[in-house]
């Protein structure tokens, strides 16, 4: 293994914006606001503020999903948030999130607004408010939430760690590449070793843990993250790769996913979400400007 670097951590460490790579602009060592920016607000009781970002995806695809079930009151806004351009960091949405991080969702179903933060929270809260892909009780409860816990365990790893060094960083690093490789591909083959077993990550039912694993392990498997599909060898993994290409077909799945989306094909993507209508006005107006 080779080293290119001649780093030495100094004694102490400071601040160096220029040292951080692709989203060096956005990064910080301290939290808080930069500016005042209030959020909007929808006529929905569930306000979401979000990217369609692996993270994003999990809760579009979850309300989506309750909504597919029947339970009406999922009905949500979904307002896009930049992080690139730093609105993660106006004054109205670290009021709903204090981290600073997408999604953000803010419940103004109840006399006073309860805002939740953080992916797994999110999910969680939702499930348990609609009674709906969580198991109430016993050992199909421990093993759902044990597994939507690990995704939320793993996906720094994965992200973080695989996705920045081998995709973003601005210098290739040998070390840091194989050792987050070798990481994913352990969860891969975690996975792969459970999905062998049942045909759905907690069992036989489609879950909670499902919506959350899928937007970063399932679109991996799908070769459709950080480019990585063939370095990892992910066909490797067949468990994963049937369970992937099912939830892909989903379509509360396939709406979930266009929600808050920015980038890749148009067809693919719908800024903000207002209404169920949305999705078909969206894909009219994009038909029409193809045909134009």
């Amino acid at each position: 293994m080779s080293n290119a670097t001649d780093y030495t951590p100094p004694a102490v460490w400071t601040w160096n914006k220029a040292s951080g790579g692709k989203f060096a602009h956005i990064n910080r060592p301290v939290a808080g606001a930069t500016h005042e920016q209030a959020l909007p607000v929808g006529r929905h009781p569930l306000q979401l503020y979000s990217l369609g970002t692996p993270n994003g995806i999990k809760v579009t695809i979850l309300l989506e999903e309750l909504l597919a079930l029947g339970h009406a009151g999922a009905e949500y806004d979904a307002w896009l948030i930049r992080i690139n351009d730093g609105a993660q960091f106006g004054s109205g949405f670290v009021g709903v999130n204090p981290n600073s991080k997408i999604p953000a969702l803010l419940d103004r179903s109840t006399p006073e607004p309860v805002r939740v933060f953080e992916s797994g929270a999110i999910l969680q809260y939702l499930a348990e408010k609609f009674g709906a892909l969580l198991p109430q009780g016993g050992a199909a409860r421990a093993e759902c939430l044990s597994w939507l816990f690990w995704q939320m365990g793993t996906a720094p790893l994965l992200g973080g760690g695989f996705g920045h060094f081998y995709t973003y960083a601005p210098t290739k690093i040998e070390y840091a590449i194989d050792r987050y490789a070798m990481e994913a591909k352990r969860q891969l083959d975690v996975l792969d070793r459970r999905l062998a077993e049942s045909p759905y990550v907690a069992g036989d039912a489609y879950t909670v843990a499902d919506v959350a694993i899928w937007p970063w392990h399932g679109v991996l498997a799908l070769g459709e993250l950080y480019g990585a599909g063939e370095f990892l060898q992910v066909q490797a993994y067949t468990h994963v790769q049937r369970w992937a290409r099912d939830i892909a077909q989903r379509p509360a799945v396939r709406r979930g996913r266009m929600v808050n989306r920015t980038w890749g094909d148009p067809a693919s993507q719908l800024h903000e979400r207002h209404d169920a209508r949305d999705f078909d006005a969206a894909t009219q107006d994009k038909q029409a400007a193809r045909d134009a």
